[in-house]
């Protein structure tokens, strides 16, 4: 029963067109990095020199397509079954709760298998040109990616078996990624060099990622280190870390894996409107947004679909939206703090880089869990068929779906702003560069709602939906700075500043002039891609929409 749950596990996803299509890409992205930077002339260097380029280029497309790619399978596996039922079934076979994890645990690493099988010839190729050794750097980095999938595979099944829908888990997954792969470099960032516990505590914070690692193992300058010398051994502090957390993940999901899974225990509470009119007044005095007052009736004046989709989701209420907001106000507060800070030490430039990022993995991270699944999760809940029975439009259906997601997502990012305000009241000059760092902010907000939105539309189940959407965002923003990485060897300015053109994090970095892209104009070119792009997501969104809405 074992080797059938692992092979059923295993085989389903492996037969589906699309996973065909991904091995392909794989391949051919792989094969493109290497061919990208391969020497010309038939020469190369003695040193390795032209071999450590490429194979540092490879190891970071082999992580990112890892990071992008792997945390879907098991952050989807536990909590699609539950919404299915057939959890509940497997918890009633005599297989217990051990086998089943290590079974769902075994088929999301052979996943990952696959795809650094994949990626050997590649790794092959740049080992015959020599230069390189075969344990110590080949044989660790591949060591370094077999840990990062063991790790992110056992906590996203424990994430999966807390969520309650597959766009949750996958969400909440891909938050966890973000913050150990890439918020965890930033105290290390901005406490290096000082004397104190914060300094060391940002350092220990730093071993968690497994991009500083990858950055130590490749003889990559140290991420964040700004020229600074360190003798922390990144690889074995994150080794430490990844199997203990994958031990306690495991061991976790494990002891959840029973029929208690299933429960979902809370009080009944007191509805605000049924209480007394002095218990009302105190309640009305001590909440911004009373989240047990029931809702009013829909106005005329609103769209349905958009006020249905705000009250259906979770993150849509008010009193969660007012929550968001004010987590976002503090961070954009603390990032201001530094600003005002750090300036003198690193200039404007570079804490605005950093702000960058952090807003752009903001809509990263939230926009497709928000627009890829307006009409995937209707088709997939049989809930499509009762919207077209309403006397609604199509255009009126997709214009309150697409508000829905957009709304919040504007909100989010205006809690972030302050700190701008405070690096033009610092540095008058940059007031032209932070407003239009504030259009490519916008317009990226824009272009991944609409495109997620657009590739969502193609799927009828939620959690392909997402984590295409996921991927497409993410290739669109982050594939263009391996293009970066190979600057002036072998690629030019112009064919880097024409990759850089369809990122908006390169473009705002290029406005705020941070290091390293100041000598790019990517304005407005950059604009242009992501209008034009969001336009033709809407019109492919809307003709689709068309098709499924047809009899069938």
């Amino acid at each position: 029963m074992f080797s059938a749950l692992l092979r059923r596990e295993l085989v389903t996803p492996l037969r589906r067109r699309r996973m065909i299509a991904f091995q392909i890409a794989i391949a051919a992205l792989f094969t493109l990095l290497i061919a990208a930077r391969w020497p010309t002339g038939g020469q190369v260097a003695v040193m390795g020199e032209r071999s450590q380029q490429i194979f540092r280029l490879f190891t970071y497309g082999l992580m990112a397509t890892m990071l992008l790619l792997l945390p879907v399978f098991p952050a989807s596996s536990i909590v699609s079954e539950k919404i299915s039922g057939t959890l509940g079934l497997l918890l009633n076979t005599p297989l217990g709760s051990v086998r089943i994890f290590i079974a769902k645990l075994l088929a999301s690493l052979s996943l990952a298998g696959m795809i650094l099988a994949m990626s050997l010839p590649a790794a092959g190729a740049c080992y015959s040109m020599g230069g390189l050794s075969l344990y110590e750097e080949i044989g660790k980095v591949y060591l370094l990616l077999g840990l990062v999938a063991l790790l992110y595979t056992a906590v996203g099944l424990l994430i999966s078996s807390y969520s309650q829908s597959v766009d949750s888990s996958i969400r909440i997954t891909y938050g966890f990624v973000l913050v150990t792969g890439i918020l965890a470099m930033g105290p290390h960032y901005f406490f290096q060099g000082t004397v104190g516990s914060l300094a060391k505590y940002g350092e220990m914070l730093r071993c968690i990622s497994p991009l500083a690692a990858l950055a130590t193992l490749t003889g990559a300058e140290d991420i964040g280190g700004q020229g600074l010398m360190t003798t922390t051994d990144v690889m074995g502090r994150f080794t430490v870390w990844a199997l203990a957390c994958s031990l306690v993940a495991s061991i976790w999901t494990t002891r959840r894996l029973n029929h208690k899974i299933f429960d979902r225990s809370r009080a009944a509470g007191t509805m605000s409107d049924d209480l007394s009119k002095s218990g009302q007044l105190i309640r009305r005095l001590f909440f911004l947004v009373d989240p047990q007052k029931r809702s009013k009736q829909i106005p005329s004046f609103l769209n349905p679909v958009m006020v249905k989709e705000f009250r259906s989701r979770k993150f849509g209420r008010l009193h969660w939206l007012m929550r968001l907001v004010a987590v976002c106000a503090m961070l954009s507060l603390g990032l201001t703090y530094a600003t005002t800070a750090g300036t003198f030490d690193w200039g404007v430039e570079t804490i605005g880089g950093i702000m960058v990022v952090m807003q752009v993995a903001l809509i990263v991270l939230i926009a497709p869990s928000l627009s890829a699944i307006l009409l995937s999760t209707e088709r997939e809940r049989r809930a499509w068929q009762l919207l077209q029975t309403t006397p609604m439009s199509i255009p009126r259906i997709i214009i309150g779906k697409l508000f829905s997601a957009i709304l919040p997502l504007i909100l989010l990012l205006g809690a972030t702003m302050p700190g701008y305000l405070v690096m033009a009241y610092i540095e008058p000059g940059m007031s032209l560069q932070v407003q239009r760092v504030l259009i490519c902010l916008l317009l990226t907000a824009i272009f991944a709602m609409s495109c997620s939105a657009a590739v969502g539309v193609f799927f009828s189940r939620s959690a392909p939906a997402i984590a295409c959407a996921y991927s497409v965002l993410l290739s669109i923003c982050c594939l263009p700075l391996l293009v970066w990485m190979g600057r002036d060897a072998p690629f030019g300015h112009d064919v880097v500043e024409s990759a850089l053109s369809f990122s908006s994090i390169a473009a705002a970095f290029s406005v705020i002039r941070m290091p390293g892209f100041d000598h790019y104009d990517l304005i407005p070119a950059n604009w242009w891609f992501l209008g034009v792009g969001s336009v033709f997501s809407l019109l492919v969104l809307t003709g689709w929409t068309y098709k499924i809405s047809r009899p069938q």
